[in-house]
């Protein structure tokens, strides 16, 4: 007898167990369609127009005119670098720029300011007369404070006798 109820049981608990099985469908429903994203929008390359940064590109490293020793005249290829700052100053009219003056470690720090102050007013100086308003534009001498290149050589001061363009705004 308690063999029939154990068996009983036991087959009772089959069944149960067989009841709660599931059955595998025949067919698997199809997969969820992606959700729609917006695609984001593209990111600008490059510099932003106007800007210093995009001043620099353009300019390709001619926002930096070059001295001989002990000069502050605009030669030849400062002409032509200084056409191309002029053309992107123009291009952007509420952009104004400072010029800085600087110059090599020889020399006292009296004449170095000095010379520094002639070589941005020269640059300057052409910049307004191919149509820059000079209201627009300020100098600066840092003399030989600010150097590019150390050494005490001629590479080196070429390096630093030199006039820079900084836009602002």
């Amino acid at each position: 007898m308690k063999r029939q109820l154990t068996l009983g049981i036991l087959m009772a608990s089959a069944l149960a167990l067989a009841a709660c099985q599931t059955k595998a469908p025949e067919e698997l429903p199809p997969p969820p369609a992606p959700a729609a994203t917006p695609e984001p929008a593209p990111l600008p390359s490059g510099p932003t127009p106007g800007s210093q940064a995009d001043f620099a590109s353009q300019m390709s490293g001619r926002d930096v005119i070059y001295f001989d020793t002990d000069r502050y005249n605009v030669d030849a290829e400062d002409q032509a670098a200084l056409q191309l700052q002029a053309q992107w100053l123009q291009r952007y009219p509420a952009k104004r720029a400072t010029l800085e003056g600087h110059c090599d470690e020889r020399g006292t720090r009296d004449y170095n300011l000095a010379l520094g102050e002639r070589r941005a007013n020269a640059a300057k100086a052409y910049l307004v007369s191919l149509g820059v308003d000079g209201s627009r534009l300020t100098t600066i001498s840092y003399g030989k404070e600010r150097p590019v290149a150390l050494g005490s050589n001629e590479e080196a001061w070429a390096q630093n006798r030199r006039a820079v363009t900084i836009t602002i705004d």
